[in-house]
């Protein structure tokens, strides 16, 4: 497997031009399955996660066409010939279970492998299956796969979350999408993402309103035409990268994103002492001297993302002062703990919170990702660390992050990727 060795101490200088979010292209995707005619997307970020997904939607019979240099796919379901997403594709992303409510909406039916183990929690899929059934869809639990059918097709329904999910509002609205009726989901997520997919599917005929609000309402159509749809700024590299900054007291200028992504996220970094400048679609962060401690607790949106959690601890493993990180989203999301200890942090954990108390300086060290976000928290702590930090189980970065490397040598960081044999015995998180 590939690993990462980076040498620590230059303050990063340049611009970086932030990619498509991963977690709107994803579910952008599955929305192809709900018509036979062409959706294109644009701002395709180059990502593994990306790769996985256009492997389940072929392995169906949907045709792609996708230029990774032109960041750009064409998808066109127009000919359904397995409705089975297998074990052996869905193990490799839990974002796989979004084919289930386009699937049984469109054609009636729907046999999709239940999402292995993951690293950062069990994150259920019991939403998306009663949700199903109250659209009146009859599922089956068998042999470690849900099968959805629906015959007559789905009809409105009003759909309560006991608790806010991601991808259990992306599903059932796009389930609902093609169902009889009105369906009203309640307490639905206000991610950016979920809103991204909802114009997307407006542009592709669906009527939907209450958009950016807890209640979405869902108008059913019959079909649903070809759309073009450029898929939003990625919210979580950008906040990365401003982070990058902070850390390595550097400069970075972020270009093609939206600072409205990120609307509590930026207070916290400028009151860590990292002095941000926007406009519609760039952010300059800048940070020179000591960063100062700061209190967050990972919140659904609006709230502070848990995606940006482990990023943020790693940049007050070197702030003045002592801090204190909550996380309410996933219960097993302190692994990067350990590693970031490691480097010579200070880091205690009780229960869902971490004390982070700040060091002058980390050292740089073997460590290994354990996920996605943790993997990017190595990769910032040993940019600021002395000597060199080697980041072991890199195929966790290479799912979210367009490049790293690259965009990170190019502002100056000392960072190289060291080329190793392949591995399937992966665990994969978000």
């Amino acid at each position: 497997m590939d690993r990462i060795s980076i040498i620590g101490g230059n303050p990063l200088k340049g611009t970086i031009r932030i990619s498509g979010a991963k977690n709107a292209a994803l579910p952008l995707m599955t929305a192809s399955l709900l018509t036979d005619q062409p959706l294109t997307l644009t701002n395709l970020p180059e990502l593994h996660d990306i790769e996985t997904l256009a492997q389940v939607l072929e392995h169906m019979g949907v045709s792609l066409t996708h230029v990774p240099s032109s960041h750009e796919i064409i998808l066109k379901a127009d000919d359904i010939h397995d409705k089975e997403a297998p074990y052996d594709l869905v193990r490799k992303m839990r974002a796989s279970i979004l084919v289930l409510g386009p699937l049984v909406a469109r054609t009636g039916y729907a046999r999709v492998s239940l999402p292995g183990g993951c690293a950062i929690g069990t994150r259920p899929i019991d939403f998306h299956i009663k949700g199903l059934e109250q659209m009146g869809a009859e599922i089956e639990l068998e042999a470690g796969y849900v099968t959805a059918r629906a015959p007559k097709g789905l009809k409105g329904a009003d759909i309560t979350f006991p608790l806010v999910s991601v991808t259990g509002t992306e599903n059932l609205m796009m389930a609902a999408v093609l169902a009889k009726g009105v369906t009203r989901l309640i307490n639905a997520a206000q991610e950016p993402e979920v809103t991204d997919l909802a114009h997307c599917l407006i542009k592709m005929g669906a009527k939907i309103t209450g958009l950016d609000s807890t209640t979405l309402i869902i108008e059913g159509v019959d079909s649903l035409k070809a759309a073009t749809h450029s898929i939003l700024p990625d919210r979580i590299e950008t906040g990365t990268y401003i982070m990058a900054a902070g850390i390595t007291g550097g400069s970075l200028l972020l270009t093609h994103t939206d600072p409205t992504l990120i609307p509590t996220v930026l207070p916290v970094l400028m009151q860590a002492g990292i002095k941000i400048t926007t406009t519609k679609d760039t952010i300059h962060a800048e940070h020179t001297g000591r960063l100062g401690p700061v209190d967050i607790t990972t919140e659904p949106y609006p709230g502070y993302a848990t995606d940006l959690q482990a990023q943020i601890m790693a940049l007050m493993t070197i702030a003045d002062g002592a801090s204190i990180i909550r996380e309410t989203i996933f219960e097993n999301r302190f692994m990067h703990v350990p590693e970031l200890n490691r480097m010579g942090a200070d880091i205690q954990v009780k229960g869902n919170t971490a004390l982070v108390r700040g060091k002058k300086f980390l050292k740089g060290a073997p460590v290994m990702a354990t996920d996605l976000r943790a993997s990017v928290s190595l990769v910032l702590a040993g940019l600021a660390a002395q000597g060199e930090t080697v980041v072991s189980r890199v195929y966790h970065l290479d799912r979210g992050y367009e490049k790293v490397e690259h965009k990170l040598r190019a502002c100056g960081a000392q960072i190289e990727r060291i080329q190793g044999e392949a591995s399937d015995d992966r665990t994969y998180a978000s």
